[in-house]
């Protein structure tokens, strides 16, 4: 299962830059030079909704944590988060996802959130591709919940993935 995920991870990463690198500059140059597979990339891409597989505020976290069936997972290295993480959030790193499949719930909603989006957002795609269909990414990540004025938990002592 662990070289799945490696592969869905890269996939995702290559894709990721591909859409970071100018995947969707081909639409508004008004799709240009762009090949047929660019162009219809970009037009699904698109169509998405905006808030696809995201929580895009902080308020918007907080309201599904205040609900009570959320599960909060930090993606981030053990020890970004003993240096600070989101009140009640575990640490689960990106690349030891596929290890703690199992002590992530599928009767709940569950957020990923990192320092920038991005490693949430390969954590995102890497559990829905295996079958976790109530996975959320939070773009603002720690630096938007600081941002906007909430409280953090750590320094921790003591270190290690927490599941």
């Amino acid at each position: 299962m662990k070289a799945s995920l490696a592969m869905a991870l890269s996939g995702l990463a290559l894709a990721i830059l591909l859409l970071l690198g100018g995947g969707s500059g081909a639409a508004a140059a008004g799709l240009q030079g762009a090949s047929p597979v660019q162009s219809s990339v970009d037009q699904y891409l698109q169509s998405l909704p905006a808030d696809f597989h995201t929580l895009k505020t902080v308020p918007a976290l907080k309201s599904l944590m205040a609900g009570g069936n959320t599960l909060l997972i930090d993606v981030r290295q053990p020890a970004e988060y003993r240096a600070g993480h989101i009140r009640g959030a575990v640490n689960i790193p990106l690349r030891e996802l596929d290890d703690h499949l199992g002590a992530i719930p599928t009767d709940k909603e569950v957020v990923l959130y990192c320092s920038t989006g991005f490693r949430s957002a390969m954590g995102v795609m890497a559990l829905q591709l295996q079958g976790f269909s109530h996975v959320r990414g939070f773009p603002p990540s720690l630096a938007g919940w600081q941002a906007a004025g909430e409280a953090v938990s750590g320094p921790e002592v003591g270190g290690g993935a927490q599941a």
